[in-house]
This record gives C-alpha cells, structure tokens and sequence, in this order.
C-alpha cells in the first residue's frame, strides 16, 4: 500500500530547512523576546529580522507584519477591531469564506448589531463584483468588505487587485483572508489597496501554530489580546521564537523558486484533470478548478458519479488505501450538514454526488495521481 498525502490546503508537510532552522533557534535563542538581557536581545533580533524578511517579500513596511498563531487569529483581530474600534457597522461577504470569517461576522452581528450583506455569486461560485458594487452604492454606512483571494475549498480566485480598487472607491476598508494564496503567489500589498490580510505559516511548508496578519499602517487597529506590549501593542504574549523564524525561512524557500514550483504543481494537477476524465467517466469538477487563470494551481475539487449511500465509504475506502483527501475543508471534515461552500451555489443535483478536495504540494508525483485515480475507479465500479 502506498501512502498518499494529496490534503496539503488543510496543511502542508514541513521543509527540513525549517525543522534545522527551528531546532537552532530552540536551542540556542531561548531568551524572551521581552527581556532587556542578552539572551532576550538576540531573540528579539530574530523576531524583527523575520518581520523584515516578511515585509520584503510582500512589498510592504516591517511595522505593518503582526505575528499571530495563525490565519484564524489574523482574521478575528482585523474583523474585531474594525467593528469594535473603527466604526464598521456593515461588513459585505461572501458564503464561501472560510468559518474564521463567517463565524466572526455571525458574532460581530449578534454584539454589535452590525448589518451583514452576502455578495452574490455565479455558477461556479465566483464573487459577483458588479453586485458587489452596488451593494458598495447603495448606504453610506462605513463598510468594510471581506472577500478571501483563494477559496479552500473549490480553488476558486479572486481578482485581488481589481476587487481592492473597486473598495477602495467608495472609501470602504477591504480585509482578505489570503492563507491558500501567500506562498504560492506573488503578492505586493502595497500595489494592491487592501487594508488587512490573513496568513498561516503551516500552508507553505511551515511550522503550525503561526501567521500574521498585514495591517495597513495608520489603519487605528487595536489588539484583540491584552496583555503585554508585544508586536508593538497589537498582539499581547509571549513570541514563539522559533516559530516566527520558521515561518520566515518557509516563506524565503517558497518564493526561492516559485515559477518552477508552480508549473510542477500545476502538471500534477493537470494530469489528474486528465486522467479522471479518461477513467471516470461522469466526473465533474466544483468551481473553476479546470481554468487555470480562475483556479489556484495547488487544488482540484472533484464530483464523482456515485450515490450517497455508496459515498459514506468513500473517504473510509480511502483512507484504508493511504490516500489522504478531504471532504471539503478540514475544518468541515467532522460535520454533516455538509460544504458550506458546495451549498452556496452548487445545483441540487450536484449536491446529491459525493466531492472530495484533492489539494497538491511540491512533494507530490504523477504516479501518486495515477494511483488516486486507479483507486477511486476501482471503488466507482465495485
């Protein structure tokens, strides 16, 4: 039996360049970050080293990089704070976005008696940006418009630049959950009008447990963690040393040879498109998976033509094979009301077959491809 791990959208496996490195700095950098002695000295250079390295590769200024646990951390603090401190008391989103949003915007709903509107979307799920205009149009309410560049369930991408000039216009803020995107794209923040963004370090080969969030400078955002003055009295604790500079060294190797990593991925991904369609006929694919200038390179969400009832194995049959996929998100693996997103906008139809999320990472093969879909033929047609 083989062992597959095709599930990297949920996280990705580590470099060994970043286990070395983080090994290092657990070993000999231990001080706190906070302490004016020697050894916090040196931990806090490696800090704001890393927040520097950060800044350039996204084109923006080290103050505006806050180090967080995660994207979920990086979502709530520019969610909250907008509503709670800058006078947001309306936030237009998507019903694709992942639950760090949506759930945040539910709460922020219920406390603050905020009004949430859901930009429309089309067949293949992607953000109606003519909606969204006149949804911008229609109050002079402050707004703040929360749209994620790469979905993590169906891949589906949004034009970025042009979504953040739209909101610009109308003097909204604009937040993007971009945690499938960093990494795997290139991204200058400062061409780019967005006000706040949403990283994690585990989704391009980093250590878990670590983000940041971009904060535009002058934005008035305040911390969603009191405590101590850390990151610059944006995010009170303690730093994890040795995760913020594995975090840093993930994202330096990611963009080392981005080009060539990414037309790897993207044969991987083409050749299952190919092959599923040879073996499996009636497969059909959620979102824009299949246009490769709509659809991130690193993600393929598949409909199989099979019955429900036969569908309860299907992850079960799987996972017994070595493969690892997902149904959806991760996040979503243990419910059962199903994909959020698939809901949004898939047909009824669709929605009664069984879609799993195959996602990619430089450490896959072809012949990793071949026998996914080896297996999943066998399962269709036993």
């Amino acid at each position: 039996m083989k062992n597959v791990y095709f599930d990297s959208a949920a996280t990705t496996q580590i470099r060994d360049e970043v286990v070395d490195k983080m090994t290092s700095v657990l070993k000999e950098n231990y001080g706190n970050p906070s302490s004016t002695h020697s050894f916090g000295r040196s931990s806090k250079t490696l800090i704001e080293q890393a927040r520097k390295s950060v800044a350039k590769i996204l084109n923006v200024k080290a103050s505006e990089i806050v180090f967080t646990s995660g994207g979920t951390e990086a979502d709530n603090l520019a969610l909250n704070s907008a509503v709670r401190d800058l006078g947001v008391r309306r936030i237009i989103t998507s019903k694709i976005e992942h639950h760090a949003v949506l759930y945040t915007v539910n709460q922020l709903q219920d406390c603050f008696d905020i009004e949430v509107e859901y930009v429309s979307l089309d067949s293949k799920g992607h953000v109606d940006l003519k909606d969204l205009e006149e949804r911008l149009k229609s109050s002079d309410s402050k707004t703040l418009v929360s749209l994620m560049h790469v979905n993590n369930e169906i891949g589906n991408m949004l034009d970025l630049k042009k979504t953040a000039q739209l909101v610009k216009s109308y003097n909204a803020l604009f937040h993007s959950d971009t945690v499938q995107s960093v990494g795997h794209f290139e991204l200058d923040f400062e061409e780019i009008p967005v006000d706040f963004t949403a990283v994690s370090a585990h989704k391009f080969h980093g250590p878990k447990g670590v983000g940041f969030a971009y904060v535009r400078r002058n934005s008035g955002l305040k911390p969603l963690i009191f405590g101590g003055e850390q990151e610059r009295g944006h995010r009170a604790g303690t730093e994890g040393v040795h995760n913020i500079v594995g975090l840093e060294e993930a994202l330096k190797l990611a963009y080392q040879d981005l080009d060539k990593e990414q037309a790897y991925v993207k044969g991987l991904k083409q050749h299952f498109i190919d092959k599923l369609k040879q073996e499996i006929p009636g497969v059909s694919f959620n979102g824009a998976c299949e246009d490769h200038t709509q659809s991130t390179y690193t993600l393929l969400n598949v409909c199989l033509p099979v019955t429900q009832e036969k569908a309860l194995m299907l992850l079960f049959q799987l996972d017994l094979k070595g493969i690892a996929c997902s149904k959806g998100s991760a996040c979503q693996s243990g419910s059962d009301t199903g994909s959020h997103v698939l809901n949004a906008f898939c047909s009824e139809e669709d929605l009664k077959k069984p879609s799993l999320r195959f996602s990619f990472s430089r450490y896959n093969t072809k012949e990793e491809i071949d026998y996914v879909v080896a297996t999943l033929k066998d399962f269709i047609e036993s």
